[in-house]
């Protein structure tokens, strides 16, 4: 029984990070479901079994079912420490700092023990491990499940198995093949919006502009990969090429004026405004104007829901907070952190695509739309892990381009302390919002619950996953091309 429980979590584990737990999702909820219905029982068996018990608790948390961290109290000595013979499970640490990071606000047992297994794993990458333990301890040290775009985990994850004996065969020839066909999924989606965004002719009317289609699509892969979101990728790519040309537009290239103009616009949502614009400013107007119109013309015909309202809505704060860091840079005005990061969390662009996102769901409803807010709360958590996340990689050349001052600038600033100092502090703020993300799991509210059944994740998924705006502004590439990578 307990060796039964332990190799269908690994089971689940292994569906989930090979790619293919989409194919297997209402018997994987069955199965955790039974395992959370009995957990009284199931902790008995699993007793001192660490990698089972971090295992059972990281997959049940993943999927909304609120177990306690109170699981691993077994594992603790009598002044409330994790046990120093922890040490010598290898597999038990890993899995026990892989379910630390799905820790909430005020679970104290899982901060001492992300703590305690990063400094073990460290320890044991400096002595004798097997290769593949190695391998596996090396690349969670570099960054936690949890933070890892999926589709990237299991390009890692199928190789890393290859060279493993105890994977099961089959189960691996299942998921080889599962990649290469979502992958041509992908290319076949790439070439449609490329087809779009070429006849759209933004990229060549505005020069100064990145031209990044791949990667827009790519970050869609990110947060939702499973083929049957085809249309949902496509959609999202359009909106994240509009949200990186705009973006150039109010950073590098327009004057004040012509961007209080162009806000306006966007905010009357009024044709006829473009009298007022310059002529580049024009042709970007109206692209947008048309394509999202488009996306809401289709809800509208499907389900006779009006989404315009929402999206102009959505359109219109992001380029207001665009406005204010446009206005903050040529001032030379740095604010403090707060300041920044209360402007940050909606231009960072998160509740424009968490709001197209829901718009656009397969489960929206009236009711639904009534009820919802252009930024609802829930947008604050992976909005700052973006932002925050973005910040840390923001180099010193790009400030000195003339990139409007980040949160480390804004900290030091308003502090005075060094920059080791504010990037620590920024670090510290990244796992705060991280709890809370994990915090509400459970599906709390209407909005989380519409966009967790429509298949879709967080945007957040830390320094792997940053924003659509942060694309190299170095160079233009002058042909952007799909290469698939097969698995063989």
């Amino acid at each position: 029984m307990k060796k039964g429980i332990e190799d269908q979590l690994q089971l689940i584990d292994h569906l989930q990070q090979l790619g293919v737990a989409y194919h297997f999702k209402e018997d994987i909820k069955d199965a955790l479901g039974t395992i959370y219905g009995s957990m009284e029982q199931v902790n008995m068996l699993l007793k001192d079994n660490l990698h089972a018990t971090a295992l059972m608790f990281r997959l049940l948390r993943e999927h909304g079912f609120a177990v306690s961290e109170g699981v691993f109290n077994r594992f603790m000595d009598g002044k409330g420490n994790l046990k120093a013979s922890l040490r010598h499970q290898t597999e038990g640490s890993v899995s026990l700092y892989e379910a630390s990071y799905l820790a909430k606000e005020g679970e104290h047992l899982l901060e001492e023990a992300t703590n305690f297994t990063t400094k073990q794993l460290e320890s044991l990458m400096e002595g004798s491990l097997e290769p593949h333990l190695r391998e596996h301890v090396a690349h969670a040290l570099e960054l936690p499940l949890n933070w890892r775009m999926p589709r990237l985990q299991t390009r890692w994850f199928i190789e890393a198995c290859q060279r493993e004996a105890k994977m099961n065969p089959v189960l691996l020839e299942l998921a080889k093949l599962d990649f290469n066909r979502v992958q041509l999924i992908y290319q076949r989606e790439l070439r449609e919006v490329s087809r779009w965004w070429s006849n759209l002719g933004l990229a060549q009317r505005l020069p100064f502009s990145r031209d990044r289609l791949v990667e827009n699509y790519f970050w869609t892969v990110g947060w939702a990969f499973e083929p049957q979101f085809g249309r949902r990728r496509e959609l999202h790519t359009k909106t994240n090429c509009f949200i990186v040309t705009i973006d150039d537009v109010y950073d590098i290239y327009g004057t004040m004026d012509e961007l209080e103009l162009f806000t306006d616009a966007v905010d009357r949502w009024d044709v006829n405004a473009v009298d007022k614009l310059p002529e580049y400013m024009k042709i970007c107007f109206l692209a947008l104007f048309n394509t999202t119109n488009d996306i809401a013309y289709s809800v509208l015909k499907d389900k006779g829901l009006d989404i315009i309202p929402h999206l102009k809505k959505a359109w219109a704060d992001l380029l207001k907070t665009f406005t204010v860091e446009a206005r903050w840079y040529h001032q030379g005005y740095t604010p403090n952190l707060g300041e920044y990061l209360e402007n940050a969390r909606v231009s960072v662009t998160v509740p424009l695509i968490l709001t197209l996102a829901y718009c656009t769901g397969d489960d929206l409803t009236q009711e639904a739309l009534d009820d919802f807010q252009s930024c609802p709360e829930i947008a604050r958590w992976p909005s700052m892990i973006f932002r925050l996340c973005d910040d840390l990689g923001t180099s010193t050349d790009e400030l000195e381009r003339g990139d409007v001052p980040k949160s480390i600038e804004c900290y030091i600033h308003e502090t005075g302390v060094s920059e080791d100092a504010a990037r620590e502090h920024i670090r510290g703020l990244i796992k705060e919002n991280w709890r809370a993300i994990n915090g509400d799991r459970s599906f709390t509210s209407r909005f989380e619950e519409n966009l967790k059944n429509d298949g879709h994740q967080y945007p957040s998924n830390g320094p792997m996953h940053v924003s659509i705006r942060r694309w190299s502004r170095q160079t233009r590439p002058t042909n952007e091309r799909s290469h698939q990578v097969s698995i063989t």
